[in-house]
């Protein structure tokens, strides 16, 4: 994605220079050379006709929104694999392209908003949690329970939960409606399972979030790593907002469900 992020930059900035040279000098050389019959470079001719394109698909997907396809089951039941998702990009704040570096200020992250985000371990791939824990918040995790600041969060048991596709690796979990403060949501938990991962109490330190996935049990979120437990601001990428596609496999010949196109992530 970095890849990608700084190619489009290059070539956006690249036939946009190419496409000002030719009409503030180049083009009037060819005129009084050849007059009538000056033609036009064929790479002018390109970026005049790429430019445009380039600068709207740069400037929607760095200040707008952004497209991303859900890779792995952490988020289930809300997020499945093959989901694909747009992102708001100006929700926290407006961030240059590649370096992330925020110049204009908007907002701060919710508890219980879904974002994308660089994890401080792996700073060229981009993943996607729940804020569970914001600055100074204490964040606890001990059996089956979350906590915040002390607090018990409540849970309601749903049933067992069923899934298709891929999803139907978690086929036995048991679904639950976590009352988070603020955002109430969907979680899967094995409940019961003796010694339970990702145990444990952390302090939130400001300018940093604590985020975990909705899958309790199949998630690498804040409680595993191991050299920070934390998300920082600066490595947010936006809040995803809405779920456009569902479908694995080169032109959805995997699998396809148009029942989740238009879902609002909750």
């Amino acid at each position: 994605m970095k890849w990608f992020e700084l190619g489009l930059v290059v070539l956006t900035f690249a036939t946009g220079l190419i496409w000002l040279l030719d009409r503030l000098f180049l083009a009037r050389r060819r005129a009084a050379r050849d007059g009538l019959l000056a033609e036009e470079p064929v790479v002018v001719d390109y970026s005049r006709a790429f430019f445009p394109v380039l600068a709207a698909v740069l400037v929607l997907r760095s200040f707008v929104a952004e497209p991303y396809k859900i890779p792995s089951s952490s988020m289930m039941p809300n997020l499945l694999i093959g989901d694909f998702i747009l992102v708001n990009k100006f929700a926290y704040g407006l961030r240059l392209p590649v370096t992330n570096a925020k110049f204009v200020d908007l907002g701060e992250p919710e508890r219980g908003d879904v974002v994308v985000f660089k994890p401080p371990h792996a700073p060229d791939q981009n993943w996607i949690k729940r804020v569970i824990g914001l600055p100074g918040d204490r964040i606890g995790f001990h059996g089956d329970t979350l906590y915040v600041n002390g607090e018990a969060v409540e849970y309601v048991e749903l049933g067992e939960f069923i899934g298709q596709g891929r999803g139907a690796e978690m086929n036995g979990a048991t679904l639950l409606l976590e009352k988070l403060p603020g955002r109430e949501h969907e979680v899967l938990e094995w409940l019961g399972r003796a010694n339970p991962a990702g145990q444990g109490e952390w302090t939130v330190p400001e300018g940093h979030y604590f985020v975990m996935g909705d899958n309790r049990d199949n998630s690498e979120d804040s409680r595993f790593w191991a050299q920070t437990h934390f998300l920082p601001e600066e490595n947010l990428r936006g809040r995803a907002f809405l779920i456009w596609l569902n479908c694995e496999g080169w032109f959805c010949k995997g699998s396809f469900d148009p029942s989740r196109i238009g879902t609002k992530i909750k």
